[in-house]
């Protein structure tokens, strides 16, 4: 995680998940984080998680260290919800659970991510149901959430 602990992602078994690759700098930094928050707050006690990955491979648009990722989103955005180590979403050096996320839901690119705040919805056995591009809300993708929360 950001704090450099190691966290196995069955921890998360049994809960439905947004994964999103995030970023301090960006034009849609603000939107996303602020939604990405309201939501969690709102279905953190149902079952859901939200799990960020700091990512600088988009415009040098996370250039800080962890802890200043930390302290910005956690500070300016409330942001409770797990926030991990800076990873690569794409090229040689993938991160594993994005090599898993690309292959479960290949995108318009094929398996690349194309921007920041792309966004992942994984059910409760772990299944990827659905991938989102970086211009969707948070707020669009409530119904599906709620959905998974449901089954």
């Amino acid at each position: 995680d950001i704090d450099g602990k190691d966290v196995p992602l069955n921890k998360f078994k049994g809960k439905a998940l947004l994964i999103v690759n995030v970023a301090s700098r960006c034009g849609l930094t603000t939107a996303n984080y602020s939604e990405l928050s309201h939501i969690y707050e709102k279905y953190k006690t149902q079952g859901f998680e939200i799990l960020a990955f700091p990512c600088n491979q988009f415009g040098g648009q996370e250039p800080g260290s962890n802890s200043e990722i930390k302290q910005f989103a956690c500070t300016r955005f409330k942001a409770e919800f797990p926030i991990f180590d800076k990873v690569e979403v794409n090229g040689p050096n993938t991160a594993p659970v994005y090599q898993f996320l690309k292959s479960s839901a290949g995108g318009f690119l094929g398996d690349l991510i194309k921007w920041n705040f792309e966004k992942f919805l994984v059910d409760k056995n772990g299944k990827v149901v659905e991938r989102y591009p970086p211009t969707t809300s948070p707020f669009q993708i409530e119904k599906d959430i709620q959905k998974l929360l449901a089954a």
